[in-house]
Formats: structure tokens, C-alpha cells, sequence
């Protein structure tokens, strides 16, 4: 097992999360959550078949006949280091089984729309009232409050209205959207570090509290240095392709036989480039000495800069500017990145036994961070719908029992 053996300790070993979200900013959270160690009930919908992406194909995991098994790729991406439990929030009973989880956990965590589970009594006032140590996080489109409060959150959405779609894409296209969930992967990041956040109070003082985050806050949160450019200027960003507003050059090349990437950081890094692919007289050209005069003169920089490295094939091109320390990089396709060596050293590819898939195992994409105390654990595979609801049912039965 990739990251940790069975025995090492885990950072979140002991927390109960209650996890109500679906789809992916909310189980990016407590996917995270689960891998540093949290037990993550994940409760779904027996009447939709569970959480939507189970159905976002085309690509699923595949049973030991062959046949489709309801772990899409989608699903499998957010929802390892689970157990999924079949409970209809619309029925008394449904109600009352998710009361009584809630009174075991440590965090809550519900992306319905603003107020959506106060008709069940499943609400941060009524839980937090009943639970004054609960950490009850929300994640909605807009947030709980403001004017747009009840319009439904989808990454697309929130990468159009939170201004990132403005900034991507070439300066002759259309408008477009990064190419992954990133607006709700990112929103996951942000739940993760509030609910650690809040733990941290609730174990300082005994007090939990309510945490309203929205995919449209964190989006124009990760704005960062355009959103900053904008509110300092006044001027609105415009689409640069892959070039960078503030770094120039800074961006992919053409080279004879595909692109390349360049990053040039510094003005002596900008004289070592120029000395290294030949154009030496760039280099010395007052109009381009510092960053500031390279911005100024980006259109007839860059012009000269792509028609010498359209004349070098890639590898001379890298091999070149890598001998004198300037940042050069290729741009892979998602299978030479998750094959190169480097990631292959990196343990980016984790392989999760799972009993009732065709390989016996799935593949997943790995934690990034590497803790040396505290490691990742990949403790279970993505769950097939209800797997766990029998043994979580039980186990509340007993508790009740022994109380």
C-alpha cells in the first residue's frame, strides 16, 4: 500500500464525518478528510441510485462477468476511504437515522440548497442546537445569503460568474472553461481547510459552528493575482491564451516538431534564455533589459522569440535552456504525465483493492501530500451503493443498546 503500511498513524483517526454532499465539491472534502484517517459516512439517495456521478459515464469499473458496476471514473475520483449508506432523507425514518448519526459525528457536511434541509429538521440551527460541538459545513452554488442565494451551483456556472472563464482560452476565442471540475475541486480545498479550522476551535473551547462557503466565493477567491491586477488598476484582464499577465516570456512555444513551455522568472534568467537558443542580440536590447520593458514590449518580443524556436526541434530546445538553469518544460498528454518517471517515483497511481471489480483492484489518482508522521491511507475503494447501510445501522442499534 502506497504511502503508509497498515499500522501508521493517521492525523484524523477517530473523527466521525457525516457526509450529506454529492457530486464533487463536498466529496472532494471529505475524501480528503478520509484519507488523513476520518471515518466518512456517505449518505445516499435510494431513490436516485445514489450520488449522480455514479452515472456519469462512459467509464466505469467493470464486474468479474464484465458488466457495468455503478463506480464510474467520475465517482471513483472523489469517493475513496468511505462507506456509503442508503438513507431516504424524505421519510421520518430517514430523518431520525441521520439525527442519530449526527449525534456520533464531528463534522456534517450537506451541499443542498440554502435551507433545503431545514424541512427535515436536518439544518445547522437544529443540529448545532442539539450538538453544540458540531462542525456543520454548506456548500451551495452562491452561499446562504445574497440576492442569488437560491440559484443551483455547477462548476460551469461558477467558473462563468466568478470571472475565470473571462481569463481563459486564446484573445481571438470564446470564453472557456478550464478543462476539469476545477471551481468545485477547489471549493473541496477550501471546505477542507475551514472544517480542520473549526476542529481546531471546537477542541480549544468545546464549541462547533456553522461554515457557509459557496463555489462562486472560493472561485473569485483563486482569482489571485488577476483578480488583484483588476482591483489595484481598475483595468479588466483580458485572455492571454497561455502567456501570463505579469511574466514575460512566460508561455508555450511552437518548436519544429510540437510545443514547449517557458517560464522565464528574471531578468538575468531572460539573458541566459536568449544566449542559449541564439538570439544573443535580444538579450542586450534595452527595450527588453527588465520584466516591466518586456510587458511593454510583449508584440514585438514574442513575435522574434517564436520564429527561433520554430527553427529548434523540442528536445534540443529543453536540453538547451535546462543547461543553464532556465525553467523549460514539455506539455504532456494526462497519459505521458501519469506515465512518466517522475510520477511513477511520485506514487501518483495508486492501485485500491476492490472485491467486486474484474482486476480485483481499481486505479486511482493519489493524495499529493506526503506527511512523514501522519501518512495518507488508501484503507478502501470507492463503495458500491449501500454497501455499508446494514453495518452502520447495526452498529447505531447497538450503541443505542448499550446506552
Amino acid at each position: 500500500m502506497t504511502g503508509a503500511s497498515e499500522t501508521s498513524p493517521q492525523a484524523l483517526e477517530g473523527l466521525v464525518v457525516l457526509d450529506l454532499s454529492r457530486i464533487l465539491a463536498g466529496p472532494t472534502a471529505t475524501q480528503l478528510l478520509g484519507d488523513f484517517g476520518a471515518t466518512v459516512l456517505k449518505v445516499e439517495n435510494p431513490k436516485t441510485g445514489g450520488d449522480d456521478t455514479r452515472s456519469w459515464g462512459p467509464n466505469y469499473a467493470l464486474d468479474k462477468s464484465g458488466a457495468r458496476t455503478d463506480l464510474s471514473a467520475y465517482f471513483m475520483a472523489a469517493n475513496r476511504n468511505k462507506q456509503s449508506i442508503a438513507i431516504d432523507l424524505s421519510t421520518e425514518d430517514g430523518q431520525a437515522t441521520v439525527r442519530k448519526l449526527a449525534a456520533r459525528a464531528d463534522v456534517v457536511i450537506e451541499n443542498y440548497k440554502p435551507g433545503g434541509l431545514k424541512k427535515y429538521g436536518l439544518g445547522h440551527e437544529t443540529l448545532c442546537a442539539a450538538h453544540p460541538g458540531l462542525v456543520y459545513c454548506s456548500i451551495s452554488g452562491f452561499g446562504q445569503t445574497g440576492p442569488n442565494r437560491d440559484q443551483p451551483g455547477y462548476d460551469l456556472m461558477a467558473q462563468g460568474y466568478g470571472g475565470i472563464m473571462s481569463l481563459t482560452g486564446s484573445p481571438e476565442g470564446p470564453p472557456m472553461k478550464v478543462g476539469v471540475g476545477i471551481a468545485d475541486v477547489m471549493c473541496g480545498m477550501y471546505a477542507t481547510i475551514g472544517i480542520l479550522a473549526a476542529l481546531r476551535h471546537r477542541d480549544a473551547t468545546g464549541e462547533g459552528q456553522h461554515i457557509d462557503l459557496s463555489l462562486v466565493d472560493a472561485q473569485m477567491a483563486w482569482l489571485i493575482n488577476e483578480g488583484t491586477n483588476f482591483l489595484t488598476s481598475g483595468q479588466l484582464p483580458k485572455r492571454r491564451g497561455n502567456a501570463h499577465p505579469n511574466i514575460v516570456p512566460y508561455e508555450a512555444f511552437a518548436c519544429s516538431d510540437g510545443h514547449i513551455l517557458i517560464a522565464v522568472g528574471n531578468d538575468a534568467q531572460f539573458k541566459r534564455f536568449c544566449d542559449a537558443i541564439d538570439i544573443a542580440h535580444l538579450g542586450s536590447d534595452p527595450r527588453f533589459a527588465t520584466n516591466l520593458d518586456r510587458i511593454a514590449h510583449r508584440e514585438t518580443l514574442i513575435p522574434q522569440i517564436s520564429a527561433r524556436l520554430a527553427s529548434l526541434p523540442k528536445k534540443d530546445a529543453i536540453a538547451r535552456l535546462q543547461a543553464v538553469k532556465v525553467p523549460v518544460g514539455p506539455i504532456h498528454t494526462v497519459a505521458e504525465a501519469l506515465e512518466s518517471d517522475q510520477a511513477k517515483a511520485r506514487e501518483t497511481v495508486v492501485e485500491v483493492a476492490h472485491p467486486d471489480v474484474a482486476d480485483g483492484h481499481v486505479k486511482l489518482l493519489a493524495n499529493p501530500l506526503k506527511l512523514s508522521r501522519t501518512p495518507v491511507r488508501y484503507r478502501s475503494a470507492p463503495p458500491r451503493f449501500g454497501q455499508d447501510t446494514q453495518a452502520v445501522l447495526d452498529s447505531l442499534h447497538t450503541e443505542s443498546d448499550e446506552v
